[in-house]
């Protein structure tokens, strides 16, 4: 059975983390994601990790994800220190890393390396998210890096948004080992960007897989080809979802099962 996750940012930056499980539990998924800084907040206001634990327990719901390391980890310490005490706490599987890395791919793999080595200290695996507005653009950009790092917890995440958006080369999507696949995320869109601005448009008009115009039976095809064992993560954000939560994460939900 295909483990479905509720990406943090299918909902706003810092929505009521009461509401976000609630809705992870009654739309059927398995765990969500969570951002470093709202983890970060709720330890602040001294939920986290009591409450949090207690809350997730409730509805029947786990932390698997943690969102997201810049850099491939270089000089990010602060976020990092929360991702452990995420993963110490709540037996999360698995931490997001982008860009940017830099020119050099093998000082790139050496730093994404030693993030490996110390999130498989806490027992996460790691993946690489391209993202064409960084400088690991594309699916082949990442799986260099990750190649010249070799760790085994170490891989890459395929969201569709950025396939879409970036090369769209399903075959080098298909040619993946499987377990290097670790992340993966699934949602929809206009081919035509609505805003000129690529990270505007990425972080406010996703829509449910079936409702825009990418092949999201292609890309699930390519993916299942590999044959990843990865959860399917849904990350849809959207401003005027956002509107209406309740309608946006029951459409997202009922939306993949149709390709799952």
């Amino acid at each position: 059975m295909t483990e479905l996750v509720l990406s943090h940012f299918s909902l706003p930056r810092f929505h009521p983390i009461a509401d976000r499980v609630r809705l992870a539990a009654v739309n059927g998924f398995d765990g969500i994601g969570l951002y470093v800084s709202h983890y970060a907040q709720l330890e602040d206001e001294g939920f986290a990790p009591h409450g949090l634990a207690e809350l997730l327990d409730e509805h029947g719901i786990r932390l698997r994800e943690i969102e997201v390391i810049p850099a491939l980890g270089v000089g990010a310490d602060d976020r990092i220190e929360v991702a452990w005490r995420m993963a110490d706490a709540f037996g999360c599987r698995y931490v997001q890393v982008i860009g940017p890395s830099g020119p050099d791919i093998a000082a790139a793999g050496r730093a994404y390396g030693d993030f490996c080595d110390r999130a498989a200290d806490h027992g996460l695996v790691a993946g690489i998210e391209f993202l064409p507005f960084t400088d690991i653009v594309s699916v082949t950009d990442a799986r260099r890096i990750v190649e010249a790092a070799d760790r085994p917890n170490g891989g890459i995440c395929v969201d569709i948004w950025h396939h879409e958006r970036g090369a769209r080369d399903l075959a080098a999507i298909a040619a993946l080992p499987g377990e290097m696949i670790t992340g993966i995320q699934l949602n929809d869109g206009a081919r035509v960007p609505v805003d000129a601005d690529y990270y505007t448009d990425c972080l406010a008009n996703r829509c449910a897989p079936g409702d825009g115009e990418f092949d999201v039976a292609g890309f699930v095809a390519a993916v299942r080809a590999t044959g990843t064992s990865a959860p399917f993560s849904l990350e849809v954000p959207s401003t005027s979802g956002w509107a209406a939560p309740d309608a946006h994460i029951a459409r997202v939900a009922d939306g993949t099962r149709q390709f799952l």
